[in-house]
């Protein structure tokens, strides 16, 4: 049984119930159309690395920056297993799966790490006024 305050999530997993996780099943793209698939917990940060070529590899390698597409899941083993469902769907097919949830193959992360307009730019603060 999880300690006072846990749930089971599944599969041995234990977490807090206020810090639910969730997994998450990407495709991202380029202006020349080359896919990308991959999974992970924390969408905006592995986008944000895969657009600014932080991770190197393919994604770098092909400028992939553009997420088309994702889905969010509850359970890691959930997620893995769409991952490798969509990595073995054929080029046609992943394209169909896009174009269901996103028929223009906008940017769905566009906005994500724009700064608000009236959000101090950091190198304005001085830091003595900073909480810490």
């Amino acid at each position: 049984m999880p300690p006072l305050g846990m749930t089971h999530q599944g599969f041995g997993e234990v977490v807090n119930r206020e810090q639910r996780m969730f997994y998450y099943v990407y495709i991202m793209t380029n202006r020349s159309k080359t896919l990308y698939t991959g999974v992970t917990s924390k969408i905006e940060k592995r986008v944000y690395e895969h657009k600014h070529g932080v991770t190197g590899g393919f994604t770098s390698k092909y400028k992939i920056d553009r997420l088309v597409y994702f889905e969010r899941f509850g359970f890691i083993r959930s997620a893995i297993a769409r991952e490798k469902q969509i990595k073995g769907l054929s080029r046609l097919k992943k394209m169909a799966l896009i174009v269901s949830m996103n028929p223009d193959w906008k940017d769905l992360s566009e906005g994500w790490y724009d700064r608000h307009r009236y959000q101090p730019d950091e190198k304005c603060i001085d830091s003595s006024l900073r909480s810490e």
